[in-house]
């Protein structure tokens, strides 16, 4: 008789215990996922890859040309600004000596650390050609880019690979 009811309360503590170590299993799984979106940037919330349209010189808003290029055309940087509730990305390569120079976005990322946001734009550079006839005349090459970010970022970095 002693067997009998071991044997029943048995299966439902090895049922119930089963069922402990899935949910476990499950939770465990879950930290992991939750903790490597964190630590890759990963995550709708947190980050991941901006999307943009690279505008025309025309395309560009008047405000940014005359207010924004004018001020830090001289200097070899990303920023952002909000420009009729739009945010717009102006990463600029510094004073150069002849034409022939160009910068363009390749991609720009968001990721999210201690509630703190950080915009990486990729940027490619182009040199002149050597031996191309150039003109000498000082240049500001620059590129703007409209995003799809509601805010604006708490930091931004200008990552540039240079153009073959």
């Amino acid at each position: 008789m002693m067997s009998s009811l071991w044997k029943a309360g048995g299966t439902k503590d090895v049922n119930a215990l089963r069922n402990k170590i899935r949910i476990g299993i499950a939770l465990a799984a879950l930290a992991a996922i939750i903790v490597g979106l964190k630590i890759t940037g990963g995550g709708s919330g947190s980050g991941g890859t901006v999307t943009f349209t690279q505008l025309t010189e025309d395309a560009v808003p008047q405000d940014i040309t005359s207010q924004i290029v004018p001020e830090y055309r001289d200097m070899e940087r990303a920023l952002a600004c909000v420009v009729e509730d739009k945010v717009y990305v102006l990463a600029t390569r510094g004073e150069k000596p002849t034409t022939g120079y160009d910068i363009s976005i390749e991609s720009m990322t968001l990721a999210e650390k201690d509630d703190k946001s950080t915009l990486t734009v990729n940027a490619v550079f182009t040199d002149p050609q050597a031996g191309a006839s150039l003109t000498q005349e000082i240049t500001y090459p620059y590129v703007v880019a409209e995003t799809e970010l509601k805010e604006l970022p708490d930091k931004i970095q200008l990552k540039i690979t240079y153009a073959d």
